[in-house]
């Protein structure tokens, strides 16, 4: 019996995916477990797995096509010799919008109630929820569009055009000639946005305005931290393994999130959620953005196990291998800018986290010693930015002062 596949939702908080590639064709056979398709999330390129057997009769949404809402039909599987279905006889054109009325299930429903959700249905003008909005803004009537997505949907490209369309100069040739050139004429190159930019410029906006930022400052000396460093990796030569700074200081930070709980936190509307694991997410940079890959349980884990795991997540995340598990969580952020010779910056709290560590270069700097002397150190710049709502200046004050302290006793994080 035919039966459809259905663009999944590959992690909690996609609502959308654009479909980079099919990677079956139609008439090919399909087993259960097969990937058919490659979909592209806010985060990672996921796959799509063949959850039936069958041949696959008919795509439906082709390759390249953005904004594909979820429970989307995207292809129709049929049985060997069984001839493909009209898109209305599966209803291809179901909406998650439509399945809600669907779900609700009453004992007993009157003929009028049966009646208005009929005509709800029909009238119902089918937007992916960026279209919405664009057209909101910009006050425009999406009963005024037409849909050019899947199965008629109005996505993003049908608001800007209906805008481009409306916007555009309407000039005698005359006046046309006395124009002055657009900042369009100049060829500038209009990179589209990728799901992933989007979802960064849309989180990151909404930290700025809803989590007041507090920051505190502080200068860390390195050298016997660098010591035990030199130590360890020659000691790990023959097992192959190495240690890096920055798997230190995740080290650092979570047994300092671990003496200090109080940084361990979630603002939410009517409690403060006090998080029972230490999961540091690492901020890597990709092609298109920002992701964040969690070491879970840093605290728990050596140095080692910690370097292990920082070097497969960062390798999986640059290559969109990295499964919605990995990325989706955690409870405090580290940004390292050290590796470009930054020297100090801070960063944007990655919600709903209550802070993030940003960490400069180490550097040679004259110092004045304990014993009053003017000497050279290696120094590290870092700043810790908080939300105010959660985590009061004192406790970041003495979150950085753990933290810091683990870093200069070194011997404290293999111990």
């Amino acid at each position: 019996m035919a039966h459809e596949i259905l663009l999944p939702a590959l992690s909690p908080t996609m609502t959308v995916g654009n479909l980079t590639r099919w990677l079956k064709k139609e008439g090919d056979r399909i087993e259960i477990g097969d990937i058919v398709a490659e979909i592209e999330t806010d985060k990672a390129v996921m796959e799509v797995e063949a959850l039936e057997e069958g041949i696959l009769g008919k795509i439906l949404v082709a390759e390249g096509t953005e904004e594909v809402a979820i429970k989307t039909p995207i292809a129709i599987v049929i049985e060997e010799g069984e001839e493909i279905p009209e898109a209305s006889s599966l209803a291809v054109a179901k909406a998650p919008a439509v399945e809600k009325l669907e779900e609700k299930k009453f004992s007993s429903v009157s003929k009028e109630q049966a009646v208005s959700q009929q005509v709800e249905v029909k009238d119902r003008i089918f937007a992916s929820p960026l279209a919405r909005r664009i057209a909101k803004e910009k006050d425009v009537a999406l009963s005024d569009l037409s849909g050019t997505g899947p199965n008629g949907r109005i996505v993003r490209r049908d608001v800007e055009t209906h805008l481009k369309s409306a916007q555009a100069p309407k000039h005698s040739p005359k006046a046309q000639i006395q124009t002055a050139p657009s900042f369009a004429s100049l060829e500038d190159d209009m990179v589209p946005h990728s799901l992933m930019r989007k979802v960064i410029a849309r989180r990151l906006v909404a930290s700025k305005q809803d989590a007041p930022h507090f920051y505190v400052f502080a200068d860390i000396e390195l050298d016997k931290l660098m010591a035990l460093r030199k130590e360890l990796n020659l000691m790990g030569e023959e097992e192959g393994f190495k240690i890096s700074v920055n798997d230190m200081i995740i080290k650092a930070a979570a047994l300092a999130l671990k003496k200090e709980p109080g940084m361990n936190v979630v603002f939410e509307e009517n409690h403060m959620r006090r998080l029972g694991n230490v999961d540091i997410s690492v901020v890597v940079s990709v092609t298109d953005g920002l992701i964040t890959p969690i070491i879970r349980q840093a605290d728990k884990k050596s140095l080692r196990q910690i370097s292990a795991e920082v070097k497969d997540l960062v390798a999986r995340a640059r290559v969109s291998k990295l499964s919605f598990e990995e990325y989706q969580g955690g409870g405090f952020s580290i940004s390292n800018l050290g590796m470009f010779g930054v020297k100090q910056f801070t960063s944007i709290i990655n919600p709903p986290q209550a802070g993030i560590l940003a960490v400069g270069a180490g550097q040679k700097c004259p110092v004045v010693k304990e014993d009053g002397q003017l000497g050279v150190a290696t120094v590290m710049s870092v700043s810790v930015a908080v939300d105010h709502r959660a985590v009061d200046g004192a406790v970041a004050a003495q979150w950085l002062n753990v933290f810091k302290k683990f870093l200069e006793n070194p011997h404290s994080l293999v111990l």
